[in-house]
């Protein structure tokens, strides 16, 4: 008889069709159907956008305490948004897209109108609701924002005021930053200074420019080309602010685009420092110890290709595995362009798409769930009969 395997699965999310706690569930289930006698680890993984705190909150269960506060979308709507207490207290994760998220908005809001005046005010409850509860540490998971307004609507709430010509305040907004004269920061919630602020993220645009965050992801928050030029103007103008008050020069900083410019305005602002999400979700979810006894790793992502290389989440996991020579498994819901790129990558061991009859997008979307748990199975008869012809 066979001896049980440990078996860690640690996925990304599947993007418009399961987060990563569905993806490792139905990978679970369809492993264990063939070997039920295995130990599955379940540590569902992401990159610090959305479904992070999804992802953490499973992978700690009760040594995580989901808060919930009301707040605003990025449009100033009342809605209700979670965090988690983690750390006995110590320490605190937000989602920045639990509040500011593009998902909060319908497809036919997401104009160019509303691209402009789109604010991470909302983020700035989840960010107090933290500090209220004493923690020492706050990560923000950075990603999937609605907004292009450089964090300067975090920032206004958490009280800097941002005046124009005449000494008014000016409006939410990232289409309002273009009419920004002065930064008066001296309100500024002070304990702030008395907090580790990390920054999850692996975006690595700058603020402004062809790569910053208005050309790369305002088209996707529902800007046209006139508006990606207007707000990319107007964070030139919070990012020369940022200097003239602090004398902090952070928007060709790689990664200063994050979540519309968000970035920019913590680094400008507060102690923050940014950090890989992959590294700090991995440790929030202990996946570094659940490799120590693991046999197999199974990850997975949408679609693998040459991008999987450049740190994505899957590739994140193989290189924590990499040590151990622990065999890495990639369950992928397609290939795309120059994926035999994935061939010559040693910490990958195989990948694996999970289409199992031809379909469109749109059909293999909505049945990822049978397809993944179908796949998983497959590759454990695939294990079971690899371990037989290896018994001497």
């Amino acid at each position: 008889m066979q001896s049980p395997l440990t078996v860690v699965v640690a996925p990304d999310s599947f993007g418009g069709s399961l987060d990563s706690v569905a993806v490792a569930a139905a990978i679970a289930a369809g492993w264990s159907t063939v070997r039920p006698n295995d130990v599955i680890l379940r540590r569902p993984m992401a990159d610090g956008g959305e479904g992070t705190l999804a992802a953490v909150a499973d992978a700690l269960g009760d040594a995580a305490d989901l808060r919930s506060i009301g707040t605003t979308d990025a449009l100033g709507r009342p809605i209700s948004a979670d965090w988690l207490l983690v750390d006995e207290g110590r320490g605190a994760f937000i989602e920045m897209a639990a509040a500011s998220g593009l998902a909060w908005l319908a497809a036919d809001e997401r104009t160019p109108t509303n691209a402009l005046l789109a604010s991470t005010r909302g983020t700035a409850d989840l960010l107090r609701g933290a500090l209220d509860a004493g923690v020492e540490r706050i990560t923000i998971g950075l990603g999937g924002s609605a907004s292009t307004d450089g964090g300067s609507g975090l920032l206004r709430a958490l009280g800097v005021r941002l005046l124009d010509a005449d000494g008014a305040d000016l409006p939410d907004g990232g289409g309002a930053l273009v009419r920004l004269d002065r930064v008066d920061a001296g309100g500024l919630d002070p304990r702030l200074a008395n907090v580790s602020l990390v920054i999850a993220s692996d975006v690595t645009n700058p603020l402004c420019g062809p790569r910053g965050a208005a050309a790369t992801y305002g088209p996707q928050k529902g800007a046209d080309p006139a508006t990606v030029d207007e707000l990319d103007a107007a964070l030139v103008a919070w990012g020369r602010s940022i200097e003239t008050a602090t004398g902090r020069l952070v928007a060709d900083m790689p990664g200063a685009g994050a979540a519309g410019g968000t970035t920019a305005g913590l680094l400008g602002f507060t102690g923050a420092v940014v950090r890989p999400g992959v590294e700090v979700v991995a440790e929030l979810v202990g996946l570094a110890e659940a490799l120590e006894s693991a046999d197999l790793v199974i990850t997975g992502e949408g679609r693998a290709d040459e991008q999987t290389l450049q740190g994505k989440t899957a590739m994140g996991v193989a290189t924590l595995a990499r040590p151990r020579n622990t065999p890495v498994v990639l369950l992928c819901g397609g290939l795309g362009e120059r994926a035999e790129a994935l061939d010559a990558a040693t910490s990958l061991t195989v990948v694996q798409p999970i289409i199992d009859r031809p379909m469109d997008l749109a059909a293999a979307i909505a049945d990822t769930e049978r397809l993944l748990t179908a796949a998983a199975g497959r590759l454990a008869r695939s294990i079971g009969i690899g371990l037989e012809l290896a018994r001497p």
